[in-house]
């Protein structure tokens, strides 16, 4: 039987979640310290442990079947490379930043400017789509501090927070896309890897969806169960069982994390009592 070989950053941000996604999907991985390759003990895995700037072209070659990889790093070195799953982690942006000092007033004002990055190809073809050229210092590695020592006039770096941009005093003044975890795929993967890809993925997607929801549980007087219905999105309908107390049911359904606050007034005013929301582990559909 095939082996699926997945790439994940050996160390850094990515790495934990990484790791924690795969045992969210049930993958019992032998994970021992400064391992560079770990074998699953449940599922016909196996995980490389890669510097993150390596993965696009393991890809690239086959070596790896799939990566959980920042899809900046593929938009800056594996463009061919397809994504199968956005895994909603590891969020950031790439950006452009300048001293606090600079007075900023639009795009056109960096026109010929000395820019320190890791990403250069990202660099060349923002700028090439206001048709302006820009002085491109590439660096690995400590980005930020580039103006501070006359390195650069301005940087293009990864910005989660900001708070390292604050620190070296720049300023963020463009945002040249939103980039986030993926789950990205080997042009070369086999028919039967592709079988292993796909249960996988089946798996990633039922534990995203539990994160992205919560189960909420709420006593309704039996006329305003309708009205409640209304107000809840539902997988496919309410479930509904009725109380001790007559003329009341205890009603159940699914509500997206997101809008949780909100669904919540709109139960109370629509008559519902006792409500209980609960995490869900997984949510298979």
């Amino acid at each position: 039987m095939s082996t699926l070989k997945i790439a994940i950053q050996k160390s850094g941000r990515l790495n934990e979640e990484s790791i924690q996604i795969l045992k969210d999907c049930g993958i019992s991985i032998n994970n021992g310290n400064d391992q560079l390759k770990a074998e699953a003990t449940n599922f016909p895995l196996e995980v490389l442990y890669l510097r993150n700037s390596d993965i696009p072209q393991y890809l690239i070659d086959g070596v790896v079947d799939i990566a959980i990889v920042g899809d900046n790093l593929l938009v800056e070195k594996g463009k061919n490379i397809k994504v199968i799953q956005k895994l909603g982690f590891s969020k950031c942006k790439v950006s452009v930043a300048v001293p606090k000092t600079f007075e900023y007033n639009s795009i056109k004002d960096l026109e010929g400017m000395r820019i320190a990055t890791s990403y250069p190809n990202t660099v060349i073809d923002y700028f090439a789509t206001f048709g302006m050229t820009v002085d491109i210092h590439q660096i690995s590695g400590s980005v930020e501090i580039a103006p501070n020592i006359g390195l650069a006039d301005g940087i293009v770096d990864i910005v989660s927070s900001g708070s390292t941009l604050f620190k070296n005093n720049l300023k963020e003044v463009e945002v040249i896309f939103k980039s986030e975890a993926v789950l990205a795929v080997s042009p070369k993967v086999t028919p039967e890897v592709q079988s292993i890809i796909d249960t996988l993925q089946f798996r990633i997607e039922s534990v995203l969806r539990a994160r992205k929801s919560k189960y909420i549980l709420m006593n309704v007087p039996n006329e305003k169960i309708e009205e409640i219905g209304k107000i809840l999105p539902v997988l496919k309908s309410l479930t509904v069982m009725p109380l001790a107390e007559e003329g009341w049911s205890s009603v159940h359904s699914v509500i997206d994390k997101d809008t949780f606050w909100d669904v919540i007034d709109q139960l109370k005013e629509a008559g519902a009592e006792g409500i209980l929301v609960c995490p869900i582990e997984k949510m298979v559909l």
